[in-house]
């Protein structure tokens, strides 16, 4: 995925609270476990650089502020990159989602 240009849309954890369960939050990473239901939505909310870690096969759908989505298919095991920026994302699936989000905050070393 591309990199998304940040803007001021609310954290996951406020507004996709459905779906997104903190594990870990330190001066470097945060870290989700993320499980969708079938047609359940995560609504418009945004992360900084992520990497996503696919627990069982599915399908998402990845909505934009501008209107384009993507359709996204998951493979257990695979990882993603995905740019920090706001999305929706929707499990368009029959079956559950189940994903760990890793955030990476910016300037540590």
């Amino acid at each position: 995925m591309t990199k998304i240009k940040e803007g001021k849309w609310p954290d996951p954890t406020i507004v996709a609270s459905n779906v997104y369960r903190l594990l870990l939050d330190n001066e470097r990473v945060r870290v989700f476990d993320v499980k969708f239901k079938p047609g359940e939505k995560a609504v418009m909310h945004s992360h900084p650089d992520h990497v996503v870690f696919v627990l069982g096969d599915g399908k998402v759908n990845l909505a934009l502020p501008d209107g384009s989505s993507q359709d996204v298919p998951l493979k257990e095991g695979q990882a993603m990159w995905i740019g920090a920026g706001p999305h929706e994302t929707t499990n368009l699936g029959s079956k559950d989602v189940h994903l760990v989000v890793f955030e990476l905050k910016e300037g540590q070393k």
